[in-house]
């Protein structure tokens, strides 16, 4: 495994489309539930859990057994079950492998297009971050850290874009929740794709009213 292939991978500069998306966390601030920062931080442990439990397996899964790229696809289009989400999820996917293919020239990632094409495959992020991690030697278990990581940062970054907290309280937060974020790791490398679930159902429901907001600022 080349560490600077990983840090390339993380990098906010790495162009997915990840940044266009708030997670729900802007139609949850545009209805009062994150306000400040207490809420802020109550609302981003609810989505770590969330992410640990639900698509972050489906990231192990393909990264562990890329040749079940298919499968752990599908399990994940039925996990994102409202359009909003189900819609940012496939376009981060998308842009994830399409980014992938021009910057790695790597087989199995070149295989991964093939595969999902042949297989009328939704393409969602949490297994292609999985299946790239793969063809970039990482570990399964770390691919999962790497995954909340991303998910978390990218939460943070639209907090401050919102103007719920400046840029260093994000900072903060993110150092605050790392602990925390380790252990939803831990803890989501144990679990089997059988047991993927939602585990924020207001997260989700805010997620899903994104489409009615007046204005908007990010696409999900």
């Amino acid at each position: 495994m080349n560490d600077w292939n990983v840090w390339q991978l993380i990098d906010s500069s790495f162009p997915t489309g990840g940044f266009a998306h708030s997670g729900g966390l802007e139609a949850a601030w545009r209805g009062g539930f994150v306000a400040d920062d207490a809420s802020l931080v109550d609302y981003l442990a609810a989505q770590l859990c969330q992410w640990a439990n639900g698509p972050a397996p489906l990231t192990r899964m393909a990264a562990e057994q890329p040749e079940l790229i298919v499968d752990a696809d599908r399990r994940c289009d039925l996990l994102m079950n409202h359009p909003v989400a189900n819609r940012a999820s496939r376009a981060q996917g998308r842009g994830l492998l399409a980014t992938a293919q021009r910057i790695y020239p790597i087989e199995e990632i070149e295989w991964l297009q093939t595969r999902l094409s042949a297989g009328q495959s939704p393409s969602h992020f949490a297994p292609i971050f999985g299946a790239v991690c793969h063809g970039l030697n990482v570990n399964p278990n770390r691919a999962v850290g790497l995954f909340l990581f991303i998910q978390l940062r990218g939460a943070i970054s639209a907090a401050v874009r919102l103007g719920v907290v400046g840029p260093l309280a994000g900072q903060a937060i993110q150092h605050h929740l790392a602990g925390r974020a380790d252990d939803m790791a831990r803890a989501a490398i144990k679990l089997q794709p059988d047991q993927i679930a939602q585990t924020a159902p207001l997260a989700e429901l805010f997620a899903a009213g994104h489409d009615r907001l007046y204005s908007r600022l990010f696409q999900s």
